[in-house]
């Protein structure tokens, strides 16, 4: 699975550093398309600035994921426990969806203000959809068979939760949480853009209005490296707690 993975990795770098080139050798200026070269150079020059702003803005994806996914996972809980509550709360859980972050980002930081609380918010509100609906969907098709045999157990509801319904629904949960750590960056970066005073997002935009196109395309590498660490976080607990016997 790790030499699979890596294979991919290799694969990908090889993908975007050859149609990079290309655009290169196109004639596309230097201060728009910097040479991967000039990349490297500033993160070995700029190592400390990016770090602070990496740590920054990873400390804000660890927020976005904790309220979201908790957010996330108590609807599914709640609308897959009760028919009730899911006629009342699916509808709004939708209608959250339909409006743009973008247009509901400047909102959030002129409430709640260009500190971290407005850019754990936006992740949020991207993050818990896709996490309460895989869960919930999972927590829906739990085996009929399944749940009539812990009922002739005399399994109590939370017993029945707890034993049957969250295990059969975990390869959803994980399905679920993986996308969010793929969405929980770039809500973080969108919020940042909007406004703010560190993290890789106000990097990038600070340094592409001072033309430091380099710096922003390092910060931009930073942002993936992130991604793809979170969601190799997620694979491995996925097999950790799915293929563990």
């Amino acid at each position: 699975m790790i030499k699979h993975r890596i294979l991919s990795l290799a694969y990908l770098l090889a993908v975007i550093g050859g149609v990079w080139q290309l655009a290169r050798h196109s004639g596309v200026p230097a201060f728009l398309l910097p040479s991967p070269q000039s990349v490297g150079q500033a993160l070995l020059q700029q190592h400390a600035l990016l770090a602070h702003h990496a740590l920054y803005t990873l400390g804000e994806i660890a927020l976005a994921l904790l309220l979201g996914g908790g957010a996330g996972v108590t609807l599914a809980i709640v609308m897959s426990a009760s028919p009730l509550l899911r006629r009342l709360l699916f509808p709004l859980v939708a209608a959250s969806q339909t409006i743009p972050v973008f247009a509901l980002a400047p909102l959030l930081v002129l409430w709640l203000g260009f500190g971290v609380a407005s850019k754990v918010v936006v992740a949020a509100l991207i993050i818990f959809f896709p996490l309460c609906l895989s869960l919930f969907d999972g927590l829906c098709r739990t085996p009929p068979g399944w749940l009539e045999l812990a009922q002739t157990m005399n399994r109590s509801r939370l017993r029945q939760f707890l034993h049957v319904r969250w295990p059969a629904a975990l390869p959803h949960f994980f399905s679920g949480l993986q996308m969010a750590a793929i969405l929980a960056p770039v809500g973080v970066v969108i919020g940042e853009w909007v406004g703010a005073s560190e993290g890789l997002g106000y990097l990038m935009m600070h340094a592409s209005a001072r033309l430091e196109t380099p710096l922003s395309f390092a910060a931009l590498a930073l942002l993936m490296l992130l991604a793809l660490l979170l969601s190799g976080g997620v694979a491995l607990l996925r097999r950790r707690f799915l293929y563990s016997a």
